[in-house]
Order: C-alpha cells, then sequence, then structure tokens
C-alpha cells in the first residue's frame, strides 16, 4: 500500500486503528468508522458519522454499511436509492455484477456513465495525457477516483495506488468490483477543515472529470501539490471550460483561470488529446488563451512532468499483453456478424456520439483475444475501443 497517513478532516491530529471498523483522534478522541477498509471521514455528515458508529459498535455491520451506501455528494439531485435494493446488492455483493449493483444502488444516468466509461471520449483524453507523460509512477494518488477506472489502469501496471472520492458507495463498488488487491481508499470531502491524507509524497497526483465541481480550486491543488511533493507530478483532465456551456453540473473555469491556477503546466485541448491516441502521435501543448472555445482543458504540471509529450503508442492507451477483449457493450447485435450501438440515453448519445473513436457499427467478435502489440492487425480496433478490457464481473 502507499505510504498515507490519515488525519482527522476536523483537526489535522493523526488518526489511529481503534477498533476493526473505526478510527480514533489521537487527540480528542473523536471516532470515524471504517467499512471494508475504507475510513468515512466527511465532515457535514455527523449525524451519519455517529449512527455508523452505533451501528458497527452493535455488531449491526449491514445496517451501518446500507446507510453509507445510501449518502450522496451535495450535486446529487436524483432519487434516493431504494433501502430494499441496497440491502440486496449488499447481500449479494460477492456474485452480482457491476451492472447489478449500479442499478442496485439507484445511480441512474451516472450509472450509465460509469458502466460504459472505459470507452467514452473524456476517459481516453485522461489516458492519453498520462501516457504522454508517463514515467512508471511506483505510487499514484487519485482524487475524486469514483468507481476506479483509472486506478484500475495504474493497478495493472504495477503501481501502488491509492483513491479518494466524496461518495462512500462508489468506493466501496470500487473495493468489490472495479480495484482488486490492495488499493488504499478513503471517503471525504475537498472542503474539509483539513486535508486528512498525508505521508511520504507519491510519484503523481490524478484528478479526471472533477476538479471543476469543487469550490476552492487553488486550496484543493495546493493539496494535491504537496501529495505530489517535491519530485511528482500532477495530471488533470476535462476540467470544463465556463466560456462553453455543456452537460454536467459544476463550478467550470476560463483560460484564464487555467493559467492562474497552474503556471507551470502544460495545457491541451481535451480534445486533442482523444484525436492524439486515435492518431498514434503526441499531444500539442496549447497556450490557455490559444483555447478559450475548446470544451475542455487538461493539464499536467509540476517538476516530475516529462518536458515534452512523447507519441501515444502503445503504454496505458491498450490493454496488457494476453488480456481477453470484449466487443464494446454498445454494440446490440443486429443480425448475424453485424452488431450497432445503442445508446444508453438520450443525453448520452447527446453529450459523446459526436466525439467516440469506435465506430458506429461493427462486424465482431464478442471476444478478441489480445496479443498486445501496436502494430497487431487489430491495434487500431482495440485502441479505437471497439473491443475493451472490462471488469470480470462487468
Amino acid at each position: 500500500m502507499i505510504p498515507f497517513g490519515l488525519n482527522s478532516p476536523e483537526t489535522g491530529n493523526a488518526l489511529k486503528s481503534d477498533t476493526p471498523h473505526s478510527l480514533r483522534d489521537a487527540e480528542t478522541g473523536a471516532r470515524w468508522p471504517v467499512i471494508d477498509g475504507i475510513p468515512y471521514l466527511r465532515t457535514n455528515r455527523r449525524d451519519l458519522v455517529v449512527r455508523t458508529l452505533a451501528h458497527l459498535d452493535a455488531g449491526e455491520a449491514e445496517v451501518a454499511l446500507i446507510g453509507l451506501l445510501a449518502d450522496q455528494d451535495d450535486w446529487w439531485n436524483g432519487p434516493p436509492a431504494n433501502p430494499d435494493d441496497l440491502r440486496q446488492i449488499v447481500r449479494e455483493r460477492d456474485t452480482a455484477t457491476l451492472r447489478d449493483a449500479v442499478r442496485l444502488l439507484g445511480w441512474g444516468r451516472v450509472g450509465d456513465y460509469f458502466l460504459n466509461r472505459w470507452t467514452d471520449p473524456t476517459f481516453l483524453a485522461g489516458l492519453a495525457l498520462l501516457e504522454a507523460h508517463w514515467n512508471d509512477p511506483s505510487c499514484v494518488f487519485e482524487f475524486a477516483c469514483g468507481i476506479g477506472h483509472y486506478l484500475r489502469e495504474f493497478q495493472s501496471r504495477g503501481a501502488k495506488v491509492a483513491g479518494a472520492d466524496v461518495v462512500f458507495a462508489k468506493l466501496w463498488v470500487a473495493r468489490h468490483w472495479v480495484v482488486p488487491g490492495k488499493a488504499q481508499l478513503v471517503c471525504f470531502d475537498a472542503g474539509s477543515l483539513q486535508w486528512p491524507v498525508s505521508g511520504a509524497p507519491v510519484d503523481l497526483v490524478v484528478c479526471n472529470d472533477a476538479f471543476y465541481f469543487l469550490d476552492d480550486k487553488a486550496t484543493l491543488l495546493e493539496s494535491l501539490r504537496q501529495n505530489a511533493g517535491d519530485d511528482g507530478w500532477l495530471a488533470l483532465s476535462h476540467i470544463h471550460n465556463s466560456d462553453r456551456p455543456g452537460f454536467s453540473a459544476g463550478r467550470a473555469v476560463s483560460a484564464e483561470e487555467i493559467e492562474e491556477l497552474f503556471p507551470d503546466a502544460l495545457v491541451y485541448d481535451d480534445a486533442e488529446l482523444t484525436t492524439a491516441l486515435v492518431e498514434v502521435r503526441a499531444p500539442a501543448p496549447r497556450k490557455p488563451s490559444d483555447l478559450k472555445s475548446c470544451e475542455a482543458f487538461s493539464v499536467v504540471a509540476g517538476p516530475g512532468m516529462r518536458p515534452a509529450p512523447r507519441s501515444v503508442i502503445d503504454g496505458l492507451t491498450l490493454p496488457r499483453e494476453g488480456t481477453q477483449l470484449t466487443l464494446n457493450p454498445l454494440y446490440a447485435q443486429d443480425a448475424p456478424g453485424s452488431y450497432v450501438i445503442r445508446w444508453p440515453s438520450e443525453r448520452y448519445e447527446a453529450e459523446y456520439a459526436g466525439r467516440v473513436t469506435y465506430p458506429l457499427q461493427s462486424s465482431g467478435p464478442e471476444i478478441l483475444d489480445w496479443v498486445g502489440k501496436a502494430t497487431s492487425p487489430d491495434a487500431d480496433r482495440v485502441r479505437r475501443r471497439e473491443f475493451v478490457d472490462l471488469p470480470e464481473r462487468w
């Protein structure tokens, strides 16, 4: 595991193991719950923290878990999860699919994005950004990691990984369906009084498709830079441009703000990164002032980043050699040996259809044994995500 220590998000004091299901502030004695190895450190959920600890102390672990799985971020405007559905996914977590989990947790359209993120153009832009500046980091921390799409990629390349998110249920799904092994996961608010993750700096700090949501971006960025230390680097992708209204909620930023926040960064048009992946070339950074009309920005910053991007050929953007790939699950069979894209929702189609990398029709097959070479006859189809490496229980 990454040698991260945890501090109280209220006082900054070190947190120490108190029981198998809790951490205690070393000075004040305040306690925080831990379920499935995931500490819950949200500062504006004091009543939920107290109830969860009471259930855990009473041996009611399932009740405690269901309470945390129902918790959402403050941007959520969907209906609350059905308690019976939550009880079902808790009982069936060892056999249910990721699709079952997303449905029973009541994530709606957000679930559509999570289930298909491995093939969406913004995810591929993030992979291209990372590959263009990759320096084989041994430890990676991802802030706002969701259900662990990127953590899975890092871990499969041998890196030790840690992830944080404000929604406990996303981390719980990452633990059981997406990121096997010893990933360190922690639930906390970006706006905590004290940054709860400390300890030895990591080689790479990542934040994808989330930075624009946050209020005090300068303070958050300073915390992330501290996690990267003097030698690490930061990669933040798909930061929405406030001059180009889009589909997502949040607090987008302007090109001027990007320049102010990241004076040491290389800045990219998110769409340029996806194009570079498909065209198998190095992405071209631009001055923020030249990107005022782009939909979203991506940046790399810090002393540990590559001074110039390399070609996106055969690193993170291609699966590992020997991986069994699945036909992109957005394809539905319309005739023997013929498949067409079926969008999960009108919103998903409106947001992505014009920018996806895969063709709208495919001849299959449904399973492809990937030999793992950039020169393979199937390399272009794999790079475009006509075929994809999905979790075992997708």
